[in-house]
């Protein structure tokens, strides 16, 4: 059996392919692989699938994939349970990244031997297995945690082939690989040393001269550093016959991080209004407020809130850090990271007003998204400063806007985690239990309407799935005037809840809508089209020929929304997940449905 994870992660047997469905079983597969033959922890194998984000049902969905593999493979590869995890057995099996670690090594061992021919032809044939980005058809999460050294490794290999051919005279052929290699890793000096090799031994020693001036300004405008070792010696070498040259003088640099941009004058404070009515997710709150309170080592630097739509993310970041404000007396930083139509904010604005308020004007902050992210950086690297970002869409928005230094904290929300590491505490919200959306339907309408009709009232919020912004809205509605039994009668109509839902700025069809924006088209035409099933649970097989795709495609398609908290996962129905939608989402995909034409029963059947 053949295993390939250079690429698209593929398994053939004999020659014919062994189809796996879905990404998660992918990804199961990956993580037991590369650990070479020692167990993967079931925490480990949880991370790599849903970050620190796991569901309720995790350690059945783990069995699943591990039976669905064991079922693929059959007596050829084993997989067992040890505890505290599973192991695979791939002694017999031929797997790429173990070939390509092979190859690699015995390349190096002839380059260091000066056989580049020899070392030339293995270090290209471990570059031939590579199929395109490693573990494509994996989770995010694993692609993250293992992507970034594989394509170390890659561009290593890379630049001891290319140190073979220029050990063998090819360097006029090697000019076009090597600038295309620099355009892409504008930062790796190897790489850059080598084509100004390549280029003064092609008489090109002007245009050789060119590209360490380019790679010195790149160095010191994004790094803060000046060329090392191995591109300052290509350059000497390129100059008048290897005779030493004067290098380039640095220029003043601006020092960022001192007093006189930040400390005069107030402390920022951009934090919205408090919520001062908020109730439920108590021990949530704590959790929040806690870990994000002093500076004690072992205390995350960023707690990230996550959770479905309308379960109230925003506001308890909100409602945490107002409590937290004196904790952080020389500012509060604030930033919501999703436009009103649901798409992205770019970070690169929202670090302009951030440096504004920190003191830069406008004319004077770096021209460069990474230029005002170090910037930021070090403006609030020794600051007691909290940071909340507020609806991330995904870590690489996320990423340039994050703090440095032990005195800073960041809150973020978002439906998914943009940003675990080990830096990272993660806080996921449910909905609320019948009796705390009751309390916050009594904290914001008042005791009189609720006591007035306890039953009346227990039917809204149950209307409202427990959603704190749902329930918050008719608190609002009930505080205005209305009586429980009007909005009852407004709301009991499926067709007509959404409208209802809805007061002055606080709209959950809105709230829905933003997350809708943010998937891609394919995602949303699944939304629609499972909006026609007559049950809110379905299983993978049930969704799958409504969607018109195959099991592994259907999977793949329900882990996007999933992953996008539009629907969760209910259980096990068998040996395959089943999927649930929650009650105001569902109604929200039916109204896309028909907007596109398409009437909820007519495809159910």
């Amino acid at each position: 059996m053949e295993f390939r994870l250079l690429g698209p992660i593929e398994v053939t047997h004999e020659g014919t392919p062994v189809p796996l469905a879905g990404t998660k079983i992918h990804t199961v597969l990956a993580a037991l692989l590369l650990s070479h033959g020692h167990v993967v922890p079931d925490g480990r194998l949880s991370e790599f699938l849903w970050r620190w984000d796991p569901p309720a049902t995790m350690n059945a969905q783990l069995y699943t994939y591990v039976s669905r593999l064991r079922k693929k493979f059959g007596d050829v590869v084993s997989i067992d349970r040890r505890r505290p995890g599973y192991v695979l057995d791939s002694d017999d099996a031929w797997i790429d990244t173990v070939e390509y670690h092979r190859l690699d090594r015995l390349g190096r061992e002839a380059l260091e031997a000066r056989h580049f021919e020899k070392a030339g032809a293995l270090l290209k044939a471990a570059l031939e297995l590579w199929r395109g980005a490693p573990l494509a058809n994996a989770t995010e999460f694993l692609a993250e945690a293992e992507t970034p050294r594989w394509e170390e490794a890659r561009v290593t290999t890379l630049v001891g082939r290319i140190e073979a051919d220029l050990a063998l005279g090819r360097h006029a052929e090697l000019v076009p690989e090597l600038t295309r290699l620099v355009a892409d890793h504008p930062l790796n000096e190897g790489l850059r040393a080598q084509l100004m090799t390549a280029l003064y031994r092609s008489s090109r020693s002007a245009d050789a001269l060119a590209v360490y001036r380019e790679g010195f300004v790149i160095l010191r405008d994004e790094l803060g550093i000046e060329p090392g070792p191995a591109l300052r010696e290509a350059h000497r070498l390129t100059l008048d016959n290897e005779r030493p040259g004067p290098s380039p003088q640095p220029r003043g640099r601006t020092v960022i991080g001192s007093g006189s941009l930040v400390g005069q004058g107030s402390a920022p404070a951009m934090l919205p209004p408090d919520v001062e009515d908020f109730t439920g997710h108590p021990q949530q709150l704590a959790e929040v407020v806690y870990r994000l309170r002093g500076a004690s080592a072992g205390r995350p630097d960023r707690v990230v809130i996550t959770g479905m739509p309308g379960t109230g993310k925003s506001a308890l970041a909100l409602r945490a850090a107002h409590l937290l404000r004196h904790h952080f007396p020389e500012g509060q930083l604030y930033a919501d990271l999703t436009e009103e139509d649901g798409s992205p904010r770019d970070p690169y604005e929202v670090l302009g007003t951030f440096l504004g308020v920190l003191g830069m004007s406008r004319h004077t902050q770096p021209g460069t998204l990474s230029g005002r992210a170090q910037l930021f950086r070090g403006l609030v690297a020794d600051r007691r400063i909290l940071v909340l970002l507020d609806n991330v869409a995904d870590g690489a928005q996320a990423a340039a806007l994050l703090p440095a230094g032990d005195s800073c904290r960041t809150l973020l929300t978002g439906r998914t985690a943009p940003v675990v590491d080990e830096g990272t505490h993660l806080v996921r919200l449910h909905v609320l239990s019948a009796h705390e959306a009751l309390a916050l339907l009594e904290s914001v309408a008042g005791a009189g309407a609720v006591r007035r009709d306890p039953a009346g009232a227990a039917a809204l919020v149950e209307l409202c799935d427990h959603a704190p912004l749902a329930v918050r809205i008719c608190g609002l509605r009930l505080a205005a005037g209305e009586s429980v039994a009007a909005l009852l009668a407004r709301l009991t109509p499926e067709e007509r809840r959404l409208d209802a839902l809805r007061y002055g700025e606080l709209d959950v069809r809105a709230g829905l809508r933003r997350g809708h924006a943010g998937l891609a088209s394919g995602a949303r035409r699944t939304l629609r089209r499972l909006a026609a099933l007559p049950v809110p649970e379905f299983s993978v097989s049930r969704a799958a020929p409504l969607l018109g795709l195959d099991a592994r495609e259907a999977e793949d398609a329900l882990e996007v929304l999933a992953d996008a908290r539009l629907i969760d996962v209910a259980g096990l129905g068998g040996d395959e997940l089943v999927y649930r939608f929650a009650p105001l989402v569902r109604l929200f995909a039916r109204e896309l449905a028909e907007a596109r034409g398409v009437a909820p029963d007519a495809l159910s059947t």
